[in-house]
Formats: structure tokens, C-alpha cells, sequence
């Protein structure tokens, strides 16, 4: 990280000459030595919600398989659905001490929306290994009294203008609400938030009508009685909320949604490093202590490798191109 490399350099005239003499000169450092100092995750969205939720239970373990006393510290950078972390990400060296999550589709829909000048693109990118892909889903408070179930509250929503979140513009909350309004004639106005927990805060404070998540996000306050699921937005029910219903199943037409997260970094990262790097994240990944903690979370896991993994972003890239017309992109 440049600030790290700065602070090494001006830390003394001895302490220097000892650093280049074990480092070789000042040579590139080795996958062997890595990693020699802490590394960041930058999550792109607020405290609590799926994705920061999905990375402080990982980061432990990765921190085994790295071994050697590895350190990697969490940092929640929200702002821009997700772009203040991922353009904050691109500035930095591809050493290795900064990587990022990447969620999907709010990482294409930052360079895609050509409203935004944003001149980035998949190849900025290094991909280490996805994590989870999560489901979209939709629920209620407990004591809503105008709709109770998935079909009411469409019905409803065609007649009546309601409020539901998003973790902003060309999120997969965004593009589902849209989604819906298209194809079924709903009145749902989309209000963006910083992240899931910033609109699950508004959400049961009242100040929306309905929540517009993930699995990931619902399942425990809906296990625990604090707002009640009644849609999902996939071809099939989710493991995690095995008695709420698809769309589809509710009567009305396919609509799906999703968000892919998993780990990168930016492009041009050494190989011996990256590989370093992606080895650790799949044993982490594949371990049963890892599984274990993500049913608890009701986070489906998803592993993909540095290749497949792109190739899943690059799918993202024409789904996404396939939508501005429903995002109003021109």
C-alpha cells in the first residue's frame, strides 16, 4: 500500500538500511515473504449488512492458511454503491495488501451507466475468488396491515405508490424493483441507501414500506420474528428460507436477482502473490468451519477460482449491457 511503503521509508536512516539489506534492495518481495505486513479488505458498504457480514467471517480463516502470523484487517469504505471503495482499491499498488469485495451487479453498473464517466472496466481488475452468490429477496413488517403475503403486496403495489430500498443506482435490489414495476405494473419508488443495514434501519424504523434485500440479509431477523419474507427472487426456494415462496411460485412471471461477492484486487498483481492469495481463499472457502458459519448467516457459498470467477463477472458485464434501457442508460 503507498501509505504503508511512505511510512517505511522515512522511519529512519538505520531502520531503512536493515529493510533494503532483507528485502534484497529493494526488490520486489516474494510470495514466500508475503505477507510481510498487514493486509486490508476494502468493503465497499456499510457495517452489518451481507457483504461485511460474509468478509469478517472469512478473513480469519484466510489468515490461517496464509499462516506465519498473517494479519488481515476489514475496512468499511461506503459511499457511491460501492465505487468509493473500488476507485479508493484502483489507486493502490497490486502488492497484495489491498484487496477489495466486489459485489455484483453494482460493480458493472459503475462503469457501465454511461452517466457517469467512469472510464474502468473488468480488466482493471485482479480476481482471486468469489465468495457467496445471495439471492434477492422481499419482505414486510410484522404489522403491516395492507398487504400480507408476496401476492397481495404486488396487487396492492399496482394501485399504490410504495418505498423500497436499494443499495443504490444498478444494485440488484435496484434492477428487481424495476424489474417488477416493468413486467407486473408496480408502483414501487426505489430510495438508495449506503449499504443493507443502513436500509434495513429506515425499513423497520417506518420510514419505507418494504425491503428490498438479500437472503443473506433477511434470514435472521426473519427467523427471529423482526420482519416477515414473503418473496424471493430466484428459480428456486432458498435453503435458508425453505417456507417463502418464489415469484414465480406467487403467480406472477420469472424475476430474478442476485449479488455475486467475492475478493479482488487491482489488475497487474505479481503471479507467485495472486496465487499465494487465491489458494488461500479457496481452502478458507471449502473449509467446513467456513460452511458452517455461512448456514448460520444464511449465506449460500459459491466458490469460484481466479478464472471462472472472471468469467462470472463477464457474464454480469451482458446482463447489465442488456439493461439500460430498464435502467434508463442511453
Amino acid at each position: 500500500m503507498k501509505h504503508t511503503r511512505l511510512a517505511t521509508a522515512i522511519s529512519g536512516i538505520s531502520v531503512l538500511g536493515l529493510t533494503l539489506t532483507a528485502c534484497g534492495s529493494g526488490e520486489p518481495e516474494s510470495a514466500g515473504a508475503f505477507p510481510s505486513e498487514p493486509i486490508q479488505v476494502i468493503v465497499g458498504f456499510a457495517a452489518g449488512g451481507g457483504t461485511d457480514l460474509g468478509a469478517r467471517q472469512l478473513m480469519p480463516l484466510v489468515e490461517k492458511e496464509l499462516g506465519d502470523g498473517a494479519e488481515i484487517q476489514v475496512v468499511n469504505e461506503p459511499g457511491a454503491g460501492g465505487w468509493v471503495a473500488w476507485e479508493h482499491v484502483l489507486s493502490e499498488d497490486p502488492d497484495g495488501y489491498t484487496l477489495t469485495y466486489m459485489n455484483t451487479p453494482n460493480l458493472q453498473s459503475g462503469y457501465i451507466n454511461p452517466e457517469l464517466g467512469r472510464e474502468k472496466s473488468i480488466d482493471d481488475f485482479t480476481f482471486l475468488a468469489n465468495q457467496v452468490t445471495d439471492p434477492g429477496a422481499i419482505s414486510i413488517r410484522n404489522d403491516e396491515d395492507r398487504f400480507t403475503d408476496l401476492k397481495s403486496l404486488i396487487e396492492y403495489a399496482k394501485t399504490h405508490e410504495l418505498t423500497t430500498t436499494s443499495t443504490g443506482v444498478g444494485s440488484d435490489d435496484h434492477i428487481s424493483a424495476l424489474q417488477l414495476n416493468k413486467e407486473l405494473g408496480t408502483k414501487f419508488k426505489i430510495v438508495h441507501t449506503e449499504g443493507a443495514s443502513e436500509g434495513m434501519s429506515s425499513f423497520l424504523g417506518g420510514h419505507v414500506d418494504v425491503l428490498f434485500n438479500n437472503v443473506g440479509e433477511a434470514f435472521q431477523p426473519n427467523d427471529q420474528g423482526e420482519l416477515k419474507t414473503v418473496g424471493v427472487l430466484a428459480e428456486e426456494r432458498s435453503e435458508f428460507l425453505p417456507d417463502v415462496p418464489t415469484v414465480e411460485e406467487s403467480g406472477f412471471g420469472p424475476v430474478h436477482g442476485s449479488s455475486s461477492r467475492g475478493v479482488g484486487a487491482p489488475a497487474g498483481m505479481p503471479d507467485d502473490i495472486k496465487t499465494k492469495l487465491s489458494d488461500a481463499f479457496r481452502a478458507a472457502i471449502e473449509s467446513e468451519e467456513h460452511k458452517k458459519v455461512m448456514d448460520e448467516q444464511g449465506l449460500a457459498i459459491n466458490y469460484q477460482g481466479p478464472d471462472d470467477y472472471k468469467n462470472l463477472m463477464l457474464e454480469e458485464d451482458k446482463k447489465i449491457e442488456g439493461l439500460k434501457d430498464l435502467l434508463g442508460w442511453s
